[in-house]
């Protein structure tokens, strides 16, 4: 496999006569199928990179009603061309498919949208609590949307990346506001700081003992919450905390949140752990056709509820007015950042107050995971797994070998597959399971770039931390996989991905596993076809291949000819979606 995806990276990359492409690929259709006025759209003048192995770049494509109808040598592909034909000149830059997001939080990002920007740099201003104060008093006294709801959302603090090396406490959120509540989002979208004001409105004291999965920090020598707050203690807060937002204020947001994707060329973009809240926003808004791409939720199933969103018409594989619902998502642990993943060996630094032995903690028991899993098989759910540490991949890996062996027994395995989320400690011994139960891995290089200093000296230490989302022990296997970006916890940058992927070089400058470097190629592969794969979309997205949707990302550069240290510097120009232009670099 490596040897292949080798030769089609070498072959894009060496001009177009080494692929052979002595004539025109297309559809077979009859010339009448074409209108007199010949297609709509033709794009030729910059490498166009198709993620095909078998014809790994061509010079010209052609796009009728939203679909890519012939492409190849640009003198053959040039004869569909008529009085009506949008001739698209690249101008040297590059055209690619557009990017299919594994996994992130559409409506995560909405809610980022409106928010005071707490990010560290170089996605924000904040490095350390003062700024983070001025930063939520600025938002607090300029922003509408902090006048309009009443309370103040920042988003994106993060303890590692603060001069202070901590969460902010409540104490230090009364000294920006006692009168507005502050809720300061921890950038993994695992934990919160509040002010007295938010835990009072989140009816958290003294009193409140911690829910299972969660932990409320208390101050020293006392049972008095610190205001921070981790897992489940701080998704069960939010459900007092979050506004009653109307229809249009709810669907508001989520364009916002699109806007952002499109600047980053995603033409499907997932919502992972929808609420049902957040599912009938998504409907409402695709209703009212407001999706300029495919989104595809997949919501929370401890909070299905009766299922109603799972038995009606956006359960399915074809999109009505861009949306629809893919599966179902489970989460058994939290983030290694911030040191709730669920580990088999301590972490190197354990939390204030936490024993040397502390390795985080799962969200819930071996047979309540096993038995959410059973659900999701006996209903043929597509399931996706949030799994950071390797104790909660072994918890995943448990349950799916469960659920297989009571569903299909002595069958062939059905094509469910399961997909696991983040898997940044997956182990190699862990592979092989995921390789023999069917289960998809869905990786987070950008921890390299974001938190890989601070995963070797806080968190894993080495070796651990060399080898997370360890892409090249997946390859060996022989497995495809994925990587994301996960925003809200970060931007949703596909610039950002493919640089993480291919380099793994930290904030310092240092390589993070080089072993788990990969080519360009695959990297981009990872982001299209493969993502696609990932959907059950294969079929129709992913890659720059006849029949299938005219769903495009225009780039500055080439990401397979320009040196990988340069590959940061890349720009999206343009997402086009089904052959319409989303998006417009300025």
């Amino acid at each position: 496999m490596l040897r292949r995806q080798f030769a089609a990276a070498l072959a894009a990359t060496t001009g177009l006569g080494a692929l052979g492409l002595t004539g025109c690929s297309t559809l077979g259709v009859p010339s009448a199928a074409i209108p007199p006025g010949g297609v709509q759209l033709l794009y030729w003048g910059g490498p166009i990179l198709t993620m095909n192995d078998a014809q790994p770049q061509v010079e010209a494509v052609a796009v009728h009603a939203g679909r890519i109808v012939a492409l190849g040598r640009r003198d053959e592909v040039a004869r569909w061309q008529g009085a009506a034909t949008q001739v698209v000149d690249l101008q040297g830059r590059t055209l690619i498919p557009g990017f299919v997001d594994p996994h992130s939080h559409l409506g995560g990002v909405g809610l980022q949208a409106i928010a005071a920007n707490l990010l560290p740099p170089p996605d924000g201003p904040n490095t350390g609590i003062a700024q983070l104060q001025d930063t939520l008093r600025q938002y607090i006294a300029t922003s509408p949307d902090a006048r309009e709801l009443q309370m103040a959302f920042g988003f994106g603090y993060d303890d590692s990346q603060l001069a202070e090396h901590r969460h902010p406490t409540r104490d230090e959120l009364d000294a920006v506001s006692t009168s507005v509540p502050i809720v300061a989002i921890h950038q993994s979208g695992h934990f919160a700081a509040l002010n007295s004001k938010a835990l009072e409105r989140a009816r958290i004291t003294a009193d409140t003992p911690d829910p299972q999965g969660g932990i409320i920090r208390r101050r020293p020598g006392s049972r008095e919450p610190d205001g921070v707050l981790e897992e489940n203690a701080y998704f069960g807060a939010l459900q007092h905390l979050m506004p009653a937002l109307s229809e249009a204020q709810a669907i508001r947001w989520l364009e916002k949140s699109q806007a952002l994707y499109l600047q980053f060329g995603y033409t499907t973009v997932q919502d992972g752990r929808a609420d049902p809240g957040g599912v009938a926003t998504a409907v409402a808004a695709a209703q009212q056709g407001k999706f300029k791409v495919d989104v595809v939720s997949y919501p929370d199933i401890l909070t299905l509820g009766e299922g109603r969103f799972m038995q009606g018409p956006y359960y399915s594989r074809s999109y009505r007015q861009h949306f629809r619902i893919g599966g179902v998502k489970l989460t058994l642990d939290g983030s290694p950042q911030g040191k709730t993943a669920w580990l088999t060996q301590p972490y190197v630094q354990p939390p204030a107050g936490q024993p040397r032995s502390y390795a985080g903690y799962g969200v819930m028991s071996d047979a309540q995971a096993t038995a959410q899993m059973e659900k999701a098989f006996a209903h043929n759910w597509q399931i996706l797994v949030h799994a950071n540490g390797d104790a909660a991949i072994d918890q995943m890996i448990l349950a799916v070998q469960t659920a297989r062996a009571r569903y299909d027994g002595a069958t062939p395995m059905r094509d469910r597959r399961p997909v696991l989320i983040h898997g940044q400690t997956l182990r190699h011994d862990q592979v092989a399971a995921l390789r023999r139960l069917g289960i998809f891995p869905s990786l987070f290089p950008m921890h390299t770039y974001y938190w890989g200093d601070w995963h070797r000296s806080e968190v894993l230490g080495d070796p651990r931390a060399q080898n997370i989302s360890p892409t090249g022990w997946v390859l060996a296997q022989g497995l495809r996989f994925t990587t994301h970006h996960d925003a809200p916890v970060v931007l949703p940058s596909s610039i950002r991905v493919l640089d993480a992927t291919v380099n793994r070089r930290t904030r310092s400058g240092q390589v993070l596993g080089p072993e788990h470097r990969v080519t360009p190629w695959v990297a981009l592969q990872a982001m299209t076809l493969w993502a696609a794969y990932q959907h059950f979309e294969e079929d129709h997205k992913g890659s720059i291949e006849l029949g299938k949707l005219a769903d495009f990302a225009v780039l500055s550069g080439n990401p397979l000819t320009m040196p990988p240290s340069q590959l940061s510097q890349l720009q999206v120009l343009q997402t086009i979606k089904e052959g319409v232009v989303v998006y417009q670099a300025p």
